[in-house]
């Protein structure tokens, strides 16, 4: 993990979240992050100046811009979302396609590839990633190839990806990290794999490792990244961002009156309103702890390492005070199974307190000001064992979380363990 280039004060970056005055302890980042202020705000005076016209600025001269009369303020909104999103992922904004979710974008991406994906060729997709993302490539005609997690520590092992890939792979899809165990995949090992055995393109799902770390598209190596921009505490809508325009052209357009080398040939309509929160956003992170020289670009990357390096701190904490609890089980962590996992996790996990229903555990912790979430019944959980001792509870950390809100639901944890 790189050193921290900043600073990071939890206590400013408190203050930029009225959400946290009502007094509960929010723990649950990865499900309901919390909005900021500057987010609410951004995304209120857009929905109230969507429908106005467009501030006309008058000449300034030969060379000024002509302006372009009844462009509505809406307008400008989607264009500032895509700057906003390239910023976030050290891209460029005419790489960035817009949708209103995640699963709608990789369903539009699933039809668009269509004339990639023939009968005589191979998609692989992973099992550790959330069902409504692998599901939007079930029907397509490839062949489907899974590669598959490890059961003891919820890891994506990155060798199997050897036998899986061949040179009728067309598409290989998988996320960065798992958004209930905090697992991180390697991802560089894996897209090294299969560079190496084809030429497929690489789609990897950056949105439970965004909040926690800096996005650095070239470093990555993917082909396309996915981004939930509602996970990061945006407003509720998604972005592809593709390595390449010129990828483009081998997509079948959804929104044939855009060129081939535009993105919008595979956009879902999304509000004008919400777009207009993507760009307080990215300022909001970038404020974190970025100062205020240099572009957002310089100031999100100085903002986020030093994020980093404090959630890092804090996770080590979380599990290692957890796990000194002998009757707390910690998916991916406790058990001969998990024997020699990696420490490379994010800053959340999920666990089960033995002989405790899971429903006990959360109510216990919820009147103790303590908001955490039911880990849902996903295939991955299921075959992991959590139905069977009785259910899990899922802790996130958020940019605002401190060492006593660790230490507060171990004490809580702990009475009843």
């Amino acid at each position: 993990m790189p050193a921290a280039s900043a600073h990071y004060d939890v206590f400013s970056a408190r203050g930029l979240y009225t959400g946290l005055s009502d007094g509960w302890t929010y723990l649950n980042a990865h499900a309901v992050p919390q909005i900021s202020e500057r987010v609410t705000s951004g995304v209120a005076r857009s929905f109230r100046m969507a429908t106005a016209v467009a501030t006309q600025e008058g000449p300034g001269g030969a060379h000024s811009a002509a302006p372009e009369p009844g462009r509505l303020a809406g307008d400008g909104n989607y264009a500032a979302a895509r700057m906003a999103i390239a910023d976030l992922t050290g891209s460029k904004a005419d790489r960035v396609v817009l949708g209103p979710s995640l699963p709608v974008l990789y369903q539009s991406l699933a039809r668009a590839a269509r004339p990639l994906l023939g009968s005589n060729s191979s998609v692989v997709l992973s099992k550790l990633d959330p069902p409504t993302l692998y599901s939007a490539f079930s029907e397509v005609r490839a062949d489907i190839r899974w590669a598959q997690p490890d059961l003891g520590t919820g890891e994506l092992p990155g060798f199997q990806f050897a036998e899986l890939v061949d040179g009728s792979t067309r598409l290989v899809s998988f996320s960065a990290a798992h958004e209930l165990l905090g697992t991180v995949s390697p991802a560089e090992e894996i897209i090294d794999t299969v560079r190496g055995r084809s030429r497929a393109w690489t789609l990897l799902d950056v949105s439970a490792i965004a909040p926690y770390r800096p996005i650095r598209f070239d470093e990555l190596g993917a082909d396309i990244v996915g981004i939930d921009i509602g996970l990061l505490g945006g407003p509720q809508m998604a972005a592809l961002v593709f390595r390449d325009t010129r990828m483009l052209r081998r997509l079948d357009a959804l929104n044939p009156i855009y060129s081939k080398e535009d993105g919008r040939k595979l956009e879902t309509p999304v509000s004008s309103g919400l777009a207009g929160g993507v760009g307080p956003l990215v300022d909001h992170l970038a404020a974190l702890a970025g100062g205020d020289k240099g572009s957002r670009r310089v100031r999100l990357n100085k903002s986020m390492t030093a994020l980093s390096a404090y959630l890092e701190d804090l996770r080590a904490d979380l599990y290692s005070f957890l796990s000194t609890l002998p009757a707390v089980h910690i998916l991916g962590i406790t058990g001969e199974a998990a024997a020699g996992a990696s420490d490379n996790r994010l800053p959340r996990l999920t666990f089960a307190v033995q002989g405790v229903p899971a429903e006990t555990v959360y109510k216990r912790l919820f009147d103790n000001g303590l908001v955490t979430t039911l880990a849902p019944q996903t295939p991955l959980l299921t075959e992991m064992g959590v139905e069977e001792i009785g259910g899990a509870v899922t802790v996130a950390l958020g940019p605002f979380n401190t060492h006593y809100d660790i230490e507060h639901l171990v004490r809580v944890v702990a009475s009843l363990a």
